[in-house]
């Protein structure tokens, strides 16, 4: 896909608990912010336990920005950590949107209580769209890089690769806001992400 340029550029990050959607958002927002942009961040949907959904709303402007949630048909781009969670968040994609979704599953509650079942196609429903849709292995991505909790920095780095900020500006923070003891971790993660998008 061809780099967008920034005007205004509104992005949902969704996932769940314990998956690092926070941190993800935190990276995107404040490297936008020192470049010069407006920045909004909204986490209007969350569970702080491990397993709840995680919805941030990121908004990106040349402009200031009014508003700090994306309205349903709204997003540029969609970040989906989960099958399912990329899922449930479709509605909210604007038409020439794009979308990078993590191709793995994470059960949530009901479906580990028996009450329902996890819905089988919707790996198929993101192949199909392939036009819109990149799904990305980025567990098994994280996993070769040295831990599965750098599945976020994984998929940053394949969303990085059709916005209009040079590498180093995303390295530099992923240095700021990550545990020295994993930097380089999530920065070899990072770049395994934006390598195989591009």
């Amino acid at each position: 896909m061809k780099s967008k340029e920034i005007k205004d550029l509104d992005i949902l990050i969704v996932g769940v608990g314990g998956q690092g959607t926070l941190l993800a958002s935190v990276i995107l927002g404040n490297m936008a912010l020192e470049s010069g942009y407006d920045v909004k961040l909204s986490e209007v949907h969350g569970m702080a336990q491990r397993g709840g959904s995680v919805v941030t709303h990121v908004r990106i402007s040349s402009r200031p920005v009014k508003a700090p949630v994306i309205d349903k048909g709204g997003a540029d781009m969609i970040l989906a950590f989960e099958l399912l969670e990329g899922f449930r968040w479709v509605p909210f994609l604007k038409k020439e949107g794009y979308m990078f979704v993590n191709d793995s599953r994470i059960n949530p509650m009901p479906v580990i209580m028996g009450a329902l079942s996890y819905p089988e196609s919707i790996k198929e429903f993101f192949e199909e769209k392939n036009d819109k849709v990149t799904l990305i292995d980025a567990l098994g991505i994280a996993q070769a890089c040295g831990s599965e909790k750098a599945v976020n920095t994984v998929l940053l780095g394949a969303m990085s690769s059709i916005l209009p900020f040079p590498e180093e500006k995303w390295i530099e923070q992923i240095e700021k806001n990550v545990k020295p003891a994993f930097v380089e971790l999530n920065k070899k993660a990072f770049r395994a992400g934006r390598e195989g998008n591009k």
